[in-house]
C-alpha cells in the first residue's frame, strides 16, 4: 500500500493500534478451527517459481498459518472459512468469509458471512500489495482493477494496464462504487484502516460484490506480513503453489537470520524522516524493528511499545542521529542533497557524514511506483539480505542491493 503516507513517513511501519497486539491472545482463545461470529535478486536470494496445476475437488492441498495473526483458515468439505481480524476499534472485530468451491452448494448457517465462490476469476485490488499477492502466485490475469494504476510495479501487471485489461476504480475515499457494481468482479480486496471499516462497503455487499479486508501491514514480523500470500492462495485454490514458494521464502529468511544471530557488534540504525514536523518512528514491535534485529542491527527504540508509531519531535531524534551508524528509509530522497534541503541540521548526523545513508527506492519505475512496497512485502528474505549487506557486508559478499541504494 505504497499510496499510504504512513508507509513512507514511519520508515515502513504504518500506524498500528493497540488492539492488534492482543490478537495472539485472541487467536489462542478462539482457536483456528472455531466457527464464531536495486538490481535483480542474486541466485541465493531470488525466489523460485513453479507452474500451478489444477486440482480435483477433494484432493486439494491445504495450507496452514504459522506467523500471521490477522487471519485464519479452516477447511470444511467443499468450502473454506476465512476470518480476518479487524483491530481498528476499541475491540477486535472478526469478518468471516465462506469460500465455496464454484459449482457446489452453499452451506447453511452462514447468514452473517460473505460468501465468495472460488477460485475467484476477477479481482479488484486497492493496494499495490494486492498486485504482489497475485504476482507471487502467477495469477496476474485475475487482476482486472486497481484503486490507482500508478502504484503497480510487476511487469505482468504493467503489461495488462497498457493493454487496457486493468481498470482504475479510485482510492478508498473516492471509490467508484457504481463502476465496480457494473463490472461486478468476483472480489474487491481493500486495505484495512481506521477510515475504511468493512461497514463502509455495505453498498457493494448489497449489490452482491464481496469485499475482503487485507491488513497485512499491521503484522509485527516480516514473515507474518508476507504470509498473507496464503490468503490469496485460498481464494485461487493455489495452496500447493503457496506452500512451496512461501516455504522457500521462509527457509531463506531463517538461513539469513542465522548468520547474524551470534554477532556481538550491532550497528545502530536510524530510520525515516519527519512528516509535517513529526518523526513517526516504528516501535519495537513493528516488522521494521524486527528487520533490524534479524539483520544484526541495533535500534534505539527497540524496547518502546506504543499503540501505533512513536510520534517524536526532531529534538528527540537528533541525539540518536549524531551517533547512529546507518540511516535508512529516507522518504523520497534520491540524494543526500535532497535530505539536506529539508533541514540543514541533517548534516550533523553521523551517517550523513560517513555516507551510510540508504533509501529503499532503488526499484522505482517511471510511474513512481516503488517495488519495495510491492514485491518487497512478499519477499522479506531479499529485503533482509539488503539490510545485512548494508550492516554487515562481509556476511554476504556476493549480494548486490535489490531494493536499497546508497545515497550520494
Amino acid at each position: 500500500m505504497q499510496n499510504s503516507s504512513a508507509h513512507r513517513t514511519a520508515g515502513g511501519h504504518s500506524f498500528v493500534f493497540s488492539a492488534w497486539k492482543l490478537l495472539g491472545a485472541n487467536l489462542a482463545l478462539a482457536g483456528v478451527g472455531l466457527l464464531g461470529s536495486c538490481s535483480q535478486p542474486t541466485p541465493d536470494t531470488a525466489p523460485q517459481t513453479a507452474v500451478a496445476q489444477p486440482q480435483a475437488l477433494g484432493a486439494q492441498e491445504k495450507t496452514t498459518i504459522k506467523y500471521a495473526k490477522g487471519f485464519t483458515i479452516q477447511y470444511v468439505d467443499n468450502y473454506k472459512v476465512v476470518r480476518v481480524l479487524n483491530p481498528f476499534k476499541d475491540h477486535t472485530d472478526t469478518a468471516r468469509y465462506v469460500l465455496v468451491q464454484r459449482g457446489t452448494p452453499h452451506p447453511a448457517d452462514y447468514d452473517n458471512s460473505q460468501v465468495i465462490e472460488i477460485p475467484i476469476r476477477t479481482l479488484v485490488g486497492m493496494s499495490s500489495m494486492h498486485v504482489a499477492l497475485t504476482d507471487f502466485l502467477d495469477a496476474d490475469d485475475v487482476l482486472v482493477g486497481l484503486g490507482s494504476l500508478q502504484y503497480a510495479s510487476a511487469p505482468a501487471a504493467r503489461k495488462r494496464i497498457a493493454e487496457g485489461k486493468i481498470g482504475e476504480f479510485g482510492r478508498e475515499n473516492a471509490l467508484n462504487e457504481e463502476l465496480l457494481i457494473t463490472r461486478h468482479p468476483d472480489l474487491v480486496m481493500t486495505m484495512g484502516s481506521p477510515g475504511a471499516p468493512v461497514e463502509r462497503y455495505h453498498t457493494l455487499a448489497e449489490a452482491g460484490v464481496p469485499v475482503m479486508v487485507n491488513s497485512e501491514w499491521v503484522e509485527t514480523t516480516p514473515l507474518a506480513r508476507a504470509e498473507w500470500v496464503k490468503l490469496m492462495a485460498v481464494l485461487l485454490n493455489k495452496e500447493d503453489v503457496v506452500n512451496q514458494r512461501f516455504g522457500k521464502v521462509e527457509a531463506e529468511y531463517q538461513r539469513l537470520t542465522a548468520l547474524t544471530r551470534q554477532l556481538l557488534k550491532r550497528p545502530q540504525v536510524l530510520t525515516g524522516l519527519p512528516f509535517k514536523d513529526t518523526w513517526y518512528m516504528p516501535d519495537g514491535e513493528s516488522y521494521t524493528a524486527q528487520f533490524f534485529r534479524d539483520a544484526g542491527g541495533a535500534y534505539h527504540w527497540d524496547k518502546e511499545r506504543a499503540a501505533g508509531s512513536l510520534a517524536l519531535s526532531f529534538e528527540a531524534v537528533y541525539p540518536v542521529g549524531l551517533t547512529a551508524d546507518c540511516w535508512v528509509n529516507t522518504g523520497t530522497a534520491d540524494t543526500k542533497a535532497d535530505i539536506l534541503a529539508q533541514d540543514a541540521r541533517y548534516a550533523d548526523f553521523r551517517p550523513f557524514k560517513t555516507g551510510a545513508v540508504y533509501n529503499n527506492n532503488q526499484r522505482t519505475n517511471a510511474q513512481g511506483a516503488n517495488d519495495y512496497w510491492e514485491s518487497g512485502a512478499v519477499h522479506p528474505e531479499v529485503v533482509l539480505a539488503d539490510f545485512i549487506k548494508i550492516l554487515h557486508p562481509e556476511l554476504l559478499p556476493q549480494h548486490k542491493l535489490v531494493y536499497y541504494k546508497q545515497l550520494k
